[in-house]
């Protein structure tokens, strides 16, 4: 759902459009004025940045958790939150999240990646020592858990 208002804060467009790079530039490029827009952080925003961007539209990649505690609101609709986010845009009052740069997104993903294979592998092996005390049994030294790093393999 993409919503455009005007300064004083009315809807003067919304639409529901297919995640289609035409669709999204021909809504933009239909309006005539320059834009600003306004998304929040999710997993998918690198495309929608990288076209925006491209194509001289501002974008703002807005902090989900802070936004969250902005517009808390007990009815959610795509329709809704669309112009919420707008509205916040108007005032300036979005709450920011930083964009990696493209450069650096691979590598972001990949470190976000490992870390959460190596929480997961730490609660594996917690939870094996948990089970193993529950029965007061132990893991002697020479077998204890453990992840081998490239050296050792």
């Amino acid at each position: 759902m993409i919503t455009t208002i005007n300064e004083s804060g009315a809807v003067v467009n919304q639409q529901e459009l297919p995640n289609d790079e035409v669709a999204i530039l021909n809504y933009f490029f239909s309006m005539g004025k320059k834009h600003r827009a306004v998304v929040e952080a999710t997993a998918n925003w690198y495309w929608l940045s990288d076209l925006l961007n491209n194509n001289g539209i501002e974008l703002v990649l807005a902090h989900a958790k802070y936004l969250k505690a902005i517009s808390y609101a007990k009815v959610k609709t795509d329709k809704l939150d669309s112009q919420i986010l707008a509205n916040l845009l108007r005032i300036d009052m979005i709450p920011a999240a930083p964009q990696i740069s493209p450069a650096l997104r691979n590598r972001r993903d990949l470190m976000r990646a490992r870390l959460k294979i190596v929480v997961k592998n730490t609660s594996c092996q917690n939870s094996i020592h948990r089970l193993m005390g529950k029965y007061n049994l132990t893991i002697p030294i020479i077998s204890r858990l453990t992840v081998l790093n490239a050296s050792q393999m």
